[in-house]
This record gives C-alpha cells, structure tokens and sequence, in this order.
C-alpha cells in the first residue's frame, strides 16, 4: 500500500526535472520553494526520491506523509 507524502525543497526547482519525479507533482510556492506531492509505493521508492533530491542538491526542508480521507467516508 503507498503512502501520499509532501515534500518541501528549498527553491525553485526547474521543470526540466519533472521526469526525474515521474509520480510525483510539484509547485512552486510565493515563498521561493517547491512543494513536491504524491503516492510512494513503498520504503525503497522513498529512498530513491532521497536519493535523486541529493543528486540534484536540493536542501530538502521537510517530509511529512499525508493523511488521505477514509474511501468508505
């Protein structure tokens, strides 16, 4: 089962690198960051965006999984 996570990243990071988050979305936010989200399926998956956050060297802010509404609610 995958886990919905948000990561923040300092600055702006450039479209070009989009393909290297294939599952993931990102935004930039007025404050100069980037808000990355989206489904991770397993603990090996998040240590490859690690991984690509540390070969791109990015400052990573924050990690923070998400709650996602109950289907059955």
């Amino acid at each position: 089962m995958s886990t919905m996570y948000q990561f923040k990243i300092k600055g702006h990071l450039d479209e070009k690198y989009s393909t290297w988050f294939g599952f993931l979305e990102f935004f930039h936010t007025a404050e100069g960051d980037t808000i990355i989200t989206g489904h991770v399926p397993d603990q090996a998956a998040l240590h490859g965006i690690f991984g690509r956050f540390r070969d791109l060297g990015l400052t990573l802010i924050s990690v923070n999984p998400l709650n996602e509404p109950d289907k059955d609610s």
